[in-house]
């Protein structure tokens, strides 16, 4: 990195007036129920973690739309806060390849580096061993894309699985596999990340944990348990920071979840704390130099 920055690995944004995100019916989540824009996020992560504020994000798909991946493609491109786009497409689909062309050679489409499909909502325990999956897992490799992995702590297995067979794809665990944090239940949880963390081309990122967490109740000793794992199972170098706002908004918001990865990185070196704040999503999404799209704040000043 050229600077001591932040990068937010993992949030998202929604226009509801333009494009409806029917997750957001369900009444656990009312709170959100909203449109979130780039200068909200800009607004709102104001809390700095390790002396940095925040550079640069990568924003995440919430639906499976081809033509939310299109519109926040269109946003990174006229957006300096954004570097990178993780999508979805359709992997089952015999024309994913086609579909992958189209994405990358329309408006934005240089800031698409990985795809995301919700594995969490699959009943299958085999989804992403599925031949029409791997089929589509080939085509984003082929494209020079990554994958970032979405599921549950009981669905580790499909995780590991996944890495013994795309060696040569570049994959993200997100939310660090959501361990049930509110129960303190994370021993099975640990067993399947250290051995996930055994396959070097995948990476992990510490978000979402709050949510995993009592929404009202939890404190910075309920996430210490799941940080020292991950810690020890990836080592810095091989994790990334992300918010997972608004989402996180359900459990205390940005700056809260700023402020405890504040504390927990007390007593860090400075190169371990570059490579889990910048470095490693840096490397992982083959993000620009941080001055080549200008300092967001510069940009708008």
């Amino acid at each position: 990195m050229n600077a001591p920055v932040l990068v937010d690995a993992h949030h998202h944004l929604w226009d509801l007036a333009h494009r409806p995100q029917p997750w957001l019916d369900d009444p656990g989540v009312a709170s959100i129920r909203r449109t979130f824009t780039p200068d909200d996020l800009r607004t709102t992560a104001t809390h700095p973690i390790a002396g940095r504020r925040l550079h640069s994000t990568v924003v995440v798909q919430c639906i499976a739309e081809i033509a939310e991946t299109e519109d926040l493609l269109a946003l990174a491109e006229r957006e300096p806060l954004i570097q990178a786009v993780v999508g979805w497409a359709d992997l089952t689909s015999p024309a994913i390849g086609d579909v992958l062309d189209q994405l990358q050679a329309g408006p934005g489409g240089g800031y698409l580096r990985s795809l995301r499909h919700l594995v969490q909502s699959e009943t299958d325990p085999d989804w992403l061993q599925h031949p029409d999956v791997e089929r589509g897992l080939r085509a984003t490799r082929d494209r020079g894309l990554r994958y970032d992995v979405l599921v549950r702590d009981h669905q580790l297995d499909q995780a590991i699985r996944l890495a013994e067979r795309f060696p040569d794809l570049p994959q993200v665990l997100n939310h660090a596999g959501k361990p049930d944090i509110a129960r303190g239940d994370i021993a099975e949880w640990e067993r399947r990340m250290r051995q996930l963390a055994g396959h070097p081309q995948v990476v992990c990122k510490v978000s979402g944990l709050i949510t995993e967490a009592d929404h009202t109740r939890w404190t910075t000793a309920d996430i210490r348990p799941v940080w020292e794992v991950l810690l020890s199972a990836f080592g810095p170098e091989r994790l990334m920071f992300g918010s997972d706002w608004p989402v996180a908004n359900l459990a205390g918001g940005w700056n809260r979840w700023a402020a405890t990865v504040d504390e927990l990185l007390t007593g860090w070196s400075e190169s371990d704390v570059d490579a889990l704040l910048a470095g490693t999503a840096t490397a992982f999404y083959g993000l620009a130099s941080v001055f080549t799209k200008g300092d967001a704040t510069a940009r708008r000043a």
